[in-house]
Parts: C-alpha cells; sequence; structure tokens
C-alpha cells in the first residue's frame, strides 16, 4: 500500500479523528448482537490511546436519512467500546457544533469521544463542503480506519481530507495490503470462488478476477444465470435474461485465457421458494419445469473441494446456495468448513460471506474476513476506493 498510516505521522498529544465503521447490527431493544466491526478498530484505537492522541471516533449507524432517530444513536455502541478498552468512552449529543468543539477541547490526552451518528446530518452523504470543513476542524489529523465506507464519498470519508492531513489507520491498512497482495501477487494456484443472486451484482469482479485467477468457481444464484446461458433448463430460478450473453462470453473468455471454470454440475431444487419446500437433488441437466435451483449439488461441492484443496490462494465472494434456509446451504457450510481447515490463504470478500463464516464460527480460522461489503466488491473489481485514493502517499 503506498497510502501513509498512523505510523508515517506523529499523533502524540494531537486532536486526531478516526472515521471508524461502527455500523454494527442491533436486535430489537438496542442491544448489539455482532461487535465485530468494533473489535477490528481495536488495534488502531489502542495504539492512539499508547501515543497519548486526544482521540475522536466518527460513525454511521443505519441509515437514518439525514435525521434524527433516537433507534440508532450511537450509546450502546459507545458502551460496547467502553468494555472492550476498560476504559471510559465519552459520547457527544451530536457531531458538530458547539457542545461538540466544548467536548473536545476538554479532552486530555489518551481520553476517547464518540461523536453522534454522522447520517443524522443530510450534509454527511451529500458530501457537503461546509460539513467536512466542519468536522475537520474538530481535530489536527484525520484517520480512516473505516474500509468498509471507503467506497463512499461522504464528508467523513473523503470531504475532510482536504482540509488536514490524512493516513489509514491499521484495519485499512490490513484490508488493502492483504487483498491487494492476492489479486497482485497471489501465490498460486489461485483460486476465485464467485456466489450471491445476480450476475449483475459481480460483473466488474468477474471480469477483473478472470485476469489473475487459475479457477473460479461459480455458485448461488447467479450460476443459474451461467446454466440458462449453456442452454440448461433451470426451471423457475431467477435469472438475469439480459445478462445471458454477458454468461456466454465470460465463460468463452474463461477458456480462451485457460481459467478452469467450474460451474454446478448437480444442483438441490425446491418445489417453491421456501424454507421448508420439497427437495431433491438433480443433474443440471434434470431440473423439473417449475423447480427452483436452491443450492450446489454433493457432486458440485466435491468437485470445488477437489479444487480448492489444490489451491494456495483462495478469494471467496458469496454464497453457493441460499443459506437463509438451513436446508439449502449444505454447499455453502461445506465450502467454509473445507477453507477452515487449509492451510492456504483464505480471504473472505465481506458481504453475506463475512456473515457466513461469523454466524459458523469459523471467522478466526480465515486469513482474513473482509469488514466491507460493498467496498469488497469495488476493490475486487479493481476500482479505486475514493476513501482512500484522498489519502496521504508514502512519498508525500
Amino acid at each position: 500500500m503506498n497510502k501513509k498510516t498512523l505510523k508515517d505521522i506523529d499523533v502524540s498529544g494531537k486532536r486526531v479523528l478516526v472515521r471508524v465503521d461502527l455500523n454494527v447490527p442491533q436486535d430489537e431493544e438496542g442491544a448489539i448482537t455482532d461487535d465485530t466491526r468494533i473489535r477490528a478498530v481495536l488495534p488502531t484505537i489502542g495504539y492512539l490511546i499508547d501515543k497519548k492522541a486526544k482521540l475522536i471516533l466518527c460513525s454511521h449507524l443505519g441509515r437514518p436519512g439525514g435525521k434524527v432517530l433516537d433507534k440508532l444513536r450511537l450509546a450502546p455502541v459507545a458502551k460496547q467500546l467502553s468494555e472492550l478498552l476498560a476504559i471510559p468512552v465519552q459520547t457527544a449529543k451530536d457531531c458538530v457544533g458547539p457542545e461538540v468543539e466544548e467536548a473536545v477541547g476538554r479532552l486530555k490526552e489518551g481520553d476517547v469521544l464518540l461523536l453522534e451518528n454522522l447520517r443524522f446530518h443530510p450534509e454527511e452523504e451529500s458530501n457537503d463542503p461546509d460539513f467536512a470543513q466542519t468536522l475537520a476542524q474538530l481535530a489536527d489529523i484525520y484517520v480512516n480506519d473505516a474500509f468498509g465506507t471507503a467506497h463512499r464519498s461522504h464528508a467523513s470519508t473523503v470531504g475532510i481530507a482536504a482540509y488536514i492531513p490524512a493516513v489509514a489507520g491499521f484495519l485499512m491498512e490490513k484490508e488493502l495490503d492483504i487483498m491487494g497482495r492476492a489479486l497482485d501477487e497471489p501465490v498460486r494456484p489461485f483460486a476465485a470462488i464467485i456466489g450471491g443472486a445476480k450476475i449483475s451484482d459481480k460483473i466488474g469482479v468477474l471480469e477483473h478476477i478472470l485476469e489473475r485467477v487459475d479457477s473460479l468457481l461459480i455458485g448461488g444464484g447467479l450460476g443459474a444465470t451461467f446454466l440458462k446461458a449453456l442452454k440448461h433448463d433451470v426451471g423457475r430460478s431467477p435469472i438475469e435474461e439480459n445478462k445471458l450473453d454477458l454468461a456466454q462470453w465470460l465463460v468463452e473468455k474463461a477458456a480462451e485465457k485457460g481459467v478452469h471454470l467450474l460451474l454446478p454440475t448437480d444442483v438441490v431444487v425446491a418445489e417453491r421458494f421456501d424454507a421448508g419446500a420439497r427437495s431433491k437433488i438433480v443433474s443440471v441437466t434434470a431440473v423439473p419445469s417449475g423447480w427452483y435451483v436452491m443450492d450446489i449439488g454433493p457432486r458440485t461441492t466435491e468437485l470445488f473441494e477437489a479444487k480448492l484443496r489444490k489451491s494456495k490462494t483462495i478469494i471467496w465472494n458469496g454464497p453457493v446456495g441460499v443459506f437463509e434456509f438451513d436446508k439449502f446451504s449444505k454447499g455453502t457450510s461445506a465450502i467454509a468448513n473445507l477453507l477452515a481447515g487449509l492451510d492456504v490463504t483464505t480471504i473472505i470478500g465481506g458481504g453475506s460471506t463475512a456473515e457466513v463464516v461469523e454466524e459458523m464460527g469459523l471467522a478466526d480460522r480465515m486469513s482474513h474476513v473482509s469488514t466491507g461489503g460493498g467496498a469488497s466488491l469495488k476493490f475486487l473489481e479493481g476500482k479505486t476506493l475514493p476513501g482512500v485514493a484522498v489519502l496521504l502517499d508514502k512519498e508525500s
């Protein structure tokens, strides 16, 4: 990574504004149900505390649409963060304004202040320059440690860097380094597993990754579009008719480049798109009319596993079946369990795939689980992330 990080800048005694991604899931009562994203930024926060910085954290939570919603306040996050850090985390009633400025002015070296939800202000998402400047005036240095929002051109991810020195936090550095090395300098053989619902969501990833991998394994809903493009009947499975030519082109391109493209050979089909629907395993040449493709079958799982066992670098983005329904989660679970047991580089590309390995308790057994869904997709597409582009370069 050619961007400056915390270690390239003197933070001692400085007011440091850190953009973190504390957009964590909560239950009906507001209790946090998964604190993975909070734990992910602890190294950066801990480093700044040790360096006696005056630490100001800012984040969004949910989608309040520029309005103040009590259920999306960050107080529960501050409480959880206090417990993890074992020190008090102060809170502010807003993220800008005189009261916030006073709270920042009272900070002592090593103190931590969490500002209120940035998205209570519509100016955050519109990247309003005045709002960005107001945020910048709270601090001497800006640190972006929110990889999950780095693909957004918001005031707190992009606009603020125009006013104060901007560097990467440790989580941001880790995300960019690990995924960057995998894409640009992989230990081969290099395999990618791409799943999910729609091929349109993964066009950029598929095109970019075909230039780099040795093997490409396709499953999930987008697999049905590939099968349809190869003239297989996929019943009532949702497919993207306007992407059939693209799927055919990707198959041909893989062959031209010598990439081993693995598509399902057998699938689990269901009479209805329902968790309790009657189901059976069939060949991809024998999907019953009116049924839905819900998961990869056991023969396909074996083929995928054989290929993955021979790989040294593996990137996985998107479940290969309807993982939300236990009955149709076997293919995805089998791949997750296999990757967890391999002594190779395994990178989980955020979003629903990260949720799968977290839910299965396997996250710690992967080389890296990305904290960014949309950001990971953009990165795997080879796109420049706006929140990264604005950070200071190493030679700057």
